[in-house]
């Protein structure tokens, strides 16, 4: 098991976050583990007969709410939803191998908070 594997699993929701700078940052929200067999989510391509509520229901997804590409990665390799009053949206996501370090009741970053994906 790869040692971001095993921080990942030594998270808990609700767990404070600091970022590399030793700033807090919020709380964990979120903890998903890497998924190696996780499927790319590819845009729906727009039928011209569809309605739009169709076409937004159909683009709609969960989480991670960040570009395709961005969730892939954070899917593949596993991240945390840190919940932040430090971005107008409120969020953040962490990539698995963003995580530091996790002691007693801290999740410790090696990068900043401006390095962080917002959620969109």
């Amino acid at each position: 098991m790869s040692q971001q594997h095993t921080a990942v699993s030594r998270v808990t929701t609700g767990m404070p976050v600091v970022d590399s700078t030793g700033a807090g940052i919020g709380t964990v929200d979120l903890v998903q583990r890497g998924d190696p067999n996780a499927v790319t989510v590819q845009a729906p391509t727009a039928d011209p007969g569809s309605s739009l509520d169709e076409l937004i229901e159909s683009t709609a997804v969960g989480e991670p709410d960040v570009p395709a590409d961005l969730a892939a990665r954070l899917l593949h390799g596993g991240y945390l939803k840190v919940s932040t009053e430090l971005v107008p949206t409120g969020a953040v996501y962490v990539p698995a191998d963003r995580i530091a370090a996790v002691d007693n009741a801290q999740v410790h970053l090696d990068v900043p908070l401006s390095a962080l994906p917002a959620e969109e």
